[in-house]
This record gives structure tokens, C-alpha cells and sequence, in this order.
């Protein structure tokens, strides 16, 4: 049995990719899958290496059109990938000839599964948001079946083949050590723990607000900063030159890679972008969130996820074009003054988490291809 995963280099699509490949593995020896194989393909980048970093699961790249138009040349060079990456496609395709297609949808998903529907190779399509993007929802026509991490996205996209699942999430997220990582952090037990990321490249916007309010901040809290690989340099050099006091309660990150899980299990309060990937750890994680969404996000799917999270109480919603730096600090000292307003949030959050997305994934993808 032969699966191929498909979907961009970036946490939101690997992440989730990662997580339905180890629950299929697990169910390896379970169903007696002895001739199992697996291969990834997707966009070419450095995070690519660093998001698979331990996990065996060979990949490949092929070139794909991208977002955004950086010069007056980006989109005849966007057709011209798009060429080059429909006739990569069709000869892996041809050569690899997988029982079964898994995509997490984008721009690097279209040619590969188009070429997988022209030789009748069974597709499963994964939607992280509550609206799908124009290339995803095109590729719906393709797919046997399309997973949804919205139970409303089920009323959206009316079809037998649409199913809710939730969306997968890495299994060591849920298996951090406290006291570990308590340790690891240099924490200490006498003040809140505050994680504040920028999404896997991180983002400026919010590390600017945090410099700004950083000394207000750790009078009463501790910081754990994950700010971004290109980033870092920057804000440590901004942060060392402010002379601020209680310095050792702030801990700067550029990227997590696994110990994303230790920062999650040690604090008390997240405060982040509002990715479908990330939210979804947050919540299988019972965490009260403060969510930032990218005002600049595709069909202003960030919006509309934090959106649904902060309806239910699991977060509180903070719009990015009015976001004052005092505003964020107001918003975490009203969470922390009340115990009551942290249990309930941490409640809505278990409420809203999915932890079988991978599995039901799993099933679909092994029940597809045999």
C-alpha cells in the first residue's frame, strides 16, 4: 500500500500531515499493513527539513506558484512554476503511482491532485478552516473525500462526501512533562506563565507590541517568546539594550521545533495568531488563548477562526488593526484577576479540542486505498 501526502511547507499543512502518518503507522502492526509506504510532497523551503526533523517520512518537492506579488514579474513566474509543477507531478505520479492521496490543500496540492484524479487515484482532501480558500475549494471537486475541521463547514459545503473531523494534531503536543519543563524553562511557581507566538516564521506586529509592553509585563508574569527565526536577532538585540528589570522572567525563542509541547504544558495563557493548526493545539491542550489574527490572512480565514473559538469563550478575540499595546496588557490582567475566568475558558477549550482527528483521518485514508 502505497500513501502520498501532499500540502505546503509550512506548520499549518505539515504539522497535521505529520500527525495522520504517525497514527497510521500505529495502525501498522494493528491491520497487518506489512507492505506500507509513504511519501510527501511538497513546496521547497528551509522549514521543510526542520518540521520533519525525526520523523521518517521521505519527501520531495516540486515547484508551485506563490502567494503575494513581490514584483512585476511574480505572476508569469507563478504560471511558469505552475507549468513545471504539473509535469513534475505527472511524472511522480506515473512513477510513484500511490493507492490513496492525501492533500492538505494549497497552491503545491493542485497539480498533484489533479494528475492523481486523472489516473483515478482515490483523494482525500483536509480543510484546517472554516472557509476554504478558492484553490482548495476547486480541488473539492476531485476528492472521494473532503475532511472538515468545522462541524458548520459540513452545512457549508452540502455533500455526501464531506465529514467532520477536527484537525489532527501531533501526539507528543499532548505529552509533555510539567515539572520537566518547569526545569527546562527556569520557571518559577510564583508568577503566571505567558507564551506569546507569531505563528512558525513568527510576526513583527506582535513582536513589537511585546517590546513595547515587555517591562509591565514581567512585573507580574513570565514570558515564554517564540518570535521568529529571522526575527530573533532583532528583538534579543532591542530587548538587551532596554535594561529591563526582572529580565530573567522573559525567555526569547526563534522557533520550538518539538519543545512547542514543553512551552504549552508549562503555561497558563496563550497569546497568538489565530492558524487553524496552532488554535487546534492550543485547545487539545485546554489553554485560554488571546488570538491575533493576520489581518492580511487568504479569504481572511484567521478572522474567521478566532471568530468561532472566542463565540464559544475557549478565546478572546483581538483585532490586529485596532491592537494597542496597553490593550493586550488589560485584556491578560482582567483574564488572571479571575480564577473563574480561566477555568471557563480552559473548559470551552476542551470543549472545542478534537483529539481523534488523527485517527479518524487514518481510517479514511488505510479504508480508501485497500
Amino acid at each position: 500500500m502505497r500513501i502520498l501526502f501532499v500540502g505546503e511547507s509550512a506548520a499549518g499543512h505539515l504539522a497535521p500531515i505529520v500527525a495522520v502518518f504517525e497514527e497510521i503507522n500505529q495502525k501498522k502492526k494493528e491491520l497487518k499493513l506489512n507492505s506500507l509506504e509513504f511519501m510527501l510532497i511538497s513546496s521547497k523551503s528551509h522549514f521543510l527539513q526542520e518540521m520533519l526533523e525525526g520523523v521518517d517520512l521521505p519527501f520531495k518537492t516540486i515547484r508551485a506558484a506563490k502567494s503575494g506579488v513581490a514584483s512585476p514579474l511574480q505572476p508569469i513566474l507563478n504560471f511558469l512554476n505552475m507549468i513545471i509543477g504539473f509535469f513534475q507531478s505527472l511524472l511522480f505520479i506515473f512513477d510513484y503511482m500511490p493507492d490513496v492521496v492525501f492533500s492538505k490543500g494549497g497552491k503545491v496540492s493542485l497539480p498533484i491532485v489533479m494528475v492523481s484524479w486523472i489516473f483515478r487515484i482515490p483523494i482525500i482532501i483536509h480543510e484546517s478552516d472554516s472557509v476554504a480558500s478558492p484553490v482548495d475549494k476547486f480541488m473539492f471537486k476531485f476528492a472521494k473525500k473532503v475532511a472538515v475541521s468545522f462541524k458548520d463547514s459540513e452545512e457549508i459545503y452540502q455533500s455526501p462526501k464531506v465529514f467532520f473531523t477536527g484537525n489532527p494534531v501531533r501526539s507528543f503536543i499532548m505529552k509533555a512533562d510539567r515539572e520537566k519543563a518547569m526545569a527546562e524553562f527556569i520557571l518559577n511557581r510564583e508568577k503566571p506563565i505567558i507564551l506569546i507566538m507569531g505563528g512558525s516564521e513568527g510576526a513583527r506586529e506582535i513582536n513589537n507590541l511585546v517590546i513595547e509592553i515587555l517591562p509591565e509585563l514581567l512585573e507580574n508574569y513570565q514570558i515564554i517568546h517564540q518570535c521568529g527565526v529571522g526575527n530573533y536577532n532583532d528583538v534579543k538585540s532591542i530587548i538587551e539594550k532596554m535594561n529591563i528589570p526582572n529580565l530573567n522572567n522573559y525567555h526569547l525563542f526563534p522557533f520550538f521545533k518539538k519543545k512547542i509541547a514543553d512551552a504549552y504544558v508549562v503555561c497558563d495563557l496563550v497569546i497568538s495568531r489565530a492558524g487553524a493548526n496552532t488554535v487546534s493545539e492550543i485547545l487539545s491542550v485546554d489553554k485560554p488563548s488571546i488570538l491575533i489574527p493576520l489581518a492580511s490572512a487568504v479569504s481572511d480565514k484567521q478572522q474567521k477562526n478566532a471568530f468561532h473559538y472566542s463565540q464559544s469563550g475557549a478565546a478572546v478575540l483581538l483585532s490586529e488593526k485596532n491592537l494597542k499595546p496597553h490593550l493586550i496588557l488589560n485584556v491578560v490582567n482582567e483574564i488572571f484577576q479571575s480564577n473563574l475566568k480561566v477555568m471557563e475558558m480552559k473548559r470551552a477549550a476542551r470543549q472545542l479540542a478534537q483529539p481523534e482527528a488523527a485517527r479518524k483521518i487514518a481510517e479514511q485514508v488505510i479504508n480508501i486505498a485497500k
